[in-house]
């Protein structure tokens, strides 16, 4: 990669994260239903995740699906299976930020970068960097890609962490809070279009 190509690298991976997708969308009722300090371990686990998966991509995953199509298939219908179902578990999610129980609990770290696997928008922003801005899939080219989108995912995806929290002075009651769940579940199945097209 020529140096000449890191802004435009740079506006992608800003331009990529900071957009609605699934990630952002389970941040920002994350970040309203348990607040700033609670997501901090699903923020990390999306921002160290996805840099991890950008990196792993463009040393040779991405060949798995040039080698064997049919994977791609497979990997698109589990991440609508399971976008699916965390839609339907945030709908769910309803109890005033006050009055949590006992099992509602913020996505962990862990599971926020597993997710990353089964994430379309994350497939399709690792996919294109690589295959952009790494074509030759040199090392240097794909850590270099890999650290960039490491330093601007982070910072991108946590301010709908904050809008989420600021969301917590409107989402005073139960009926305003279950409406904002329900909204944000949508939000997340609606964004499962450009995969199904």
């Amino acid at each position: 990669m020529s140096y000449e190509t890191i802004p435009a690298l740079m506006m992608f991976a800003f331009a990529s994260s900071v957009t609605p997708g699934p990630n952002n969308l389970m941040l920002m009722a994350s970040g309203a239903n348990f607040g700033f300090k609670r997501t901090v371990p699903h923020a990390l686990g999306v921002g160290i995740g996805f840099t991890l998966m950008v990196f792993l991509v463009g040393i040779g995953i991405i060949q798995i699906f040039d080698q064997f199509p049919l994977s791609y298939d497979i990997l698109k219908v589990a991440s609508i299976g399971y976008l699916l179902y965390l839609a339907y578990k945030i709908a769910g999610a309803g109890s005033p930020v006050d009055d949590q129980k006992p099992d509602t609990k913020p996505m962990t770290f862990m599971q926020a970068a597993l997710f990353q696997w089964v994430n379309p928008k994350a497939w399709t922003m690792a996919l294109t960097a690589i295959s952009i801005y790494a074509p030759t899939q040199s090392l240097q080219a794909v850590l270099l890609v890999a650290a960039i989108f490491g330093l601007i995912n982070l910072p991108s995806v946590s301010t709908w962490v904050m809008l989420g929290k600021q969301m917590q002075k409107i989402l005073t009651n139960h009926n305003r809070l279950k409406m904002f769940n329900i909204t944000m579940a949508s939000l997340l199945v609606l964004s499962l279009y450009p995969v199904l097209i």
